[in-house]
């Protein structure tokens, strides 16, 4: 036996390297400082979108039910929160108080959106959630008359920071030498709740409601033979799903100060429903490794292309924007093609994807 091997078979092994990870997350925003401010926003976008996409996770990886238009829900916690805490409606609230509150009404609409829903599959579902998603964005977008709830296309600015303990995400605080600057406060607030979610979603998965709908996601006629209340669970699952999304709006609505309804465009929904596919439908790690990859990669994309093409050609041929989506969608085909299970597949998806013996792979 290696040395390795015998550091893996240690017991502590495994602590050693969550202390390892752990402090890596804890350091980094100090480190993207150096680099620059914007890279630690990128981060915290990123970690929007991983909490995102371990919500819509639940209604497509675990219970199998196609939604396009999981953003309504994200939408849905922003505007709770723009409207709480800004001088919209002159209403200030603390940001503990909104939260579940943000988490509550988007639940309510995942509730309302999953009850016509419950006897449709597959394209018509993914139909009747695409208009769903767009319905709620027509309505932040003209719910200005004859009340102003919405503010409509002008959006709603100044909305409150967040503040903790007395200490407002506004501004800078100085703690010694460390210096946390408002993006560098709110990546340690999303890193805690991205635990939260993390630990619920992993209880959730072990659970018997998860087993639940990994059973309607293989086969919903024989789960409700087997006497599992395959409605009761459909609705658990959108609504489980729909908070998630609504408590990451209230906070995207807090990091921004601002939100129209332009940011929840369908665009977001599908762009997290790939984040969900590449990384591995129904496994926790893989579809937070896609959200990761989708996050960043092309934010990468963005600053070094323009670069790349003025030191090849001397001038920039193709627009940035249009070369990285480019990029962008050939690198999913090519992975789709050549991994289709996702970059880190759940074990149920790898044994149902993996060509069977004596049959050649199509």
């Amino acid at each position: 036996m290696t040395p390795l091997d015998q550091f893996k078979s240690h017991p502590a092994a495994k602590w050693i390297g969550i202390a390892l990870i752990a402090i890596a997350l804890l350091a980094l925003p100090h480190v993207l400082v150096q680099v620059g401010t914007a890279w630690v926003r990128i981060t915290n976008l990123a970690l929007l979108f991983v909490l995102l996409s371990l919500g819509l996770n639940i209604v497509v990886g675990f219970a199998g039910l196609l939604d396009l238009g999981y953003i309504a829900f994200y939408a849905v916690g922003a505007y709770v929160y723009a409207l709480l805490a800004s001088p919209h409606f002159n209403m200030h609230l603390p940001w503990w108080v909104i939260l579940p509150i943000g988490a509550a009404v988007a639940c309510f609409f995942g509730v309302l959106l999953g009850t016509p829903t419950l006897k449709l599959r597959g394209d018509y579902l993914a139909i009747v959630t695409l208009g769903f998603g767009e319905i709620i964005r027509i309505f932040m977008n003209n719910l200005s008359e004859p009340f102003n709830l919405t503010n409509g296309p002008k959006g709603i600015s100044s909305i409150d920071p967040m503040n903790f303990f007395g200490i407002s995400f506004g501004n800078v605080s100085t703690v010694g030498p460390l210096a946390f600057a408002e993006p560098t406060k709110y990546y340690y607030f999303l890193l805690v709740v991205l635990v939260l979610v993390i630990i619920v979603n992993l209880r959730l998965q072990d659970s018997r409601i998860g087993r639940a709908w990994e059973a309607i996601r293989e086969d919903e006629i024989a789960a409700r033979a087997m006497g599992i209340n395959t409605t009761r669970m459909k609705l658990l699952a959108f609504a489980m799903g729909a908070s998630f999304g609504g408590v990451s709006g209230a906070i995207f609505s807090s990091i921004q100060g601002f939100i129209s309804p332009e940011s929840f465009v369908l665009n977001e929904s599908v762009m997290v429903l790939a984040m969900v596919v590449l990384g591995g439908m129904g496994n926790i790690w893989g579809v937070i490794l896609g959200a990761i990859l989708l996050s960043f990669v092309p934010e990468i994309l963005r600053y070094t292309v323009d670069p790349a093409q003025r030191m090849i050609f001397g001038r920039s041929i193709i627009d940035p924007e249009v070369f990285r989506m480019l990029l962008f969608g050939f690198a999913m085909v090519v992975i789709m093609l050549v991994r289709p299970a996702g970059l880190w597949p759940s074990a149920v998806r790898k044994r149902e994807l993996a060509p069977k013996e004596g049959v050649p792979a199509s």
